[in-house]
């Protein structure tokens, strides 16, 4: 048998993603390929959808992975980046906006921590007042403190308060290639930038993109719909971009595991990680892809395979401290 005139014929019967897909569940339709002669075991994983509102891509066959991957990793469902990044704008573009905070709301957020090899997560809130003036958070005793801002919380890594940063995201264009160019130029996104003496960052563009845009999406509270859209039809324009069905987050949720091919760290994959219905991010998972050895260490400080998980339960702007919307 001509197993490619085969599979031609087999995947002409594969009608395109429409309407008539969309269901309550998920569907997963496997197709196992063996050749008579041959016993490469190659295998086309087909998504039929990917939820209630979520329809949106298939999967095709790849004879060899894109990147590298660790043996004892189980195969991943790659799915097209494009088809699903599309969805999302359009999800997100219909999302209901969301009013300016005062400067006396807070913003107030839920995360989960969980460390490789570790069985639990650790849970964190905190609340963080609109104007940066006060922040509140539990301490070792049980009870919520509320004070100076830098007395509770570890500073920010951009050193915005919610104010700066919700004014520098409402500056940003809605067009994607102008968004692309904005959060790329933008010199406060850059490494070292305010430091004197520090040489240059040698961070591509694409990756500076693609960081700035993820951290964006990770602090939603007050993101405009139009806005979040444009940001994922500004992925699709970023090279290496890859996306995953099934990866986890610190609280076991199953997402879209984004990530983007190139990255010099080769010891490790990042992921971000989306709802695959709502496409609200979810947290972040970093995959050892092989041991970690580091100087004057005679055991890996991490084994391939471990993972390191956090997970975003919620994002949102209250009126005081200790309230969870």
């Amino acid at each position: 048998m001509d197993d490619l005139r085969s599979l031609r014929e087999w995947r002409a019967e594969v009608p395109e993603p429409g309407q008539e897909w969309i269901t309550p569940e998920r569907r997963r339709l496997l197709t196992r390929i063996r050749g008579r002669r041959r016993t490469l075991g190659r295998r086309l994983l087909v998504v039929g959808a990917l939820g209630a509102a979520a329809a949106l891509a298939v999967a095709t066959l790849r004879p060899q992975p894109l990147v590298p991957a660790p043996a004892s990793t189980p195969p991943v469902v790659l799915l097209d980046s494009s088809v699903v990044l599309a969805r999302a704008a359009e999800v997100a573009g219909r999302r209901k906006s969301a009013q300016v905070p005062l400067p006396t709301q807070w913003h107030y957020t839920k995360t989960l921590d969980k460390q490789p090899n570790s069985d639990t997560a650790k849970a964190s809130e905190h609340w963080w007042r609109y104007d940066g003036m006060q922040a509140a958070g539990f301490g070792e005793d049980g009870k919520l403190h509320v004070g100076p801002e830098q007395n509770l919380l570890d500073a920010n890594d951009d050193d915005l308060t919610p104010q700066q940063y919700d004014a520098k995201l409402r500056q940003l264009p809605t067009d994607p290639r102008k968004l692309l160019a904005k959060v790329t130029g933008d010199r406060h996104w850059i490494v070292g930038a305010r430091e004197e003496g520090v040489p240059k960052s040698t961070e591509s563009a694409d990756a500076r993109a693609y960081r700035v845009i993820m951290l964006y999406l990770s602090r939603y509270g007050t993101m405009p719909p139009r806005l979040e859209a444009a940001m994922y039809r500004a992925l699709t324009l970023i090279r290496g971009v890859r996306i995953e069905q099934g990866v986890r987050d610190a609280a076991g949720r199953s997402g879209l595991g984004i990530w983007r091919e190139g990255e010099v760290d080769l010891a490790t994959r990042r992921y971000d990680i989306l709802d695959p219905v709502t496409y609200r991010y979810l947290g972040r998972q970093t995959l050892w892809l092989r041991d970690e050895l580091l100087p004057g260490m005679s055991e890996p400080a991490a084994r391939k395979g471990a993972v390191w998980s956090t997970a975003l339960l919620s994002s949102v702007i209250v009126d005081r401290p200790g309230q969870r919307g």
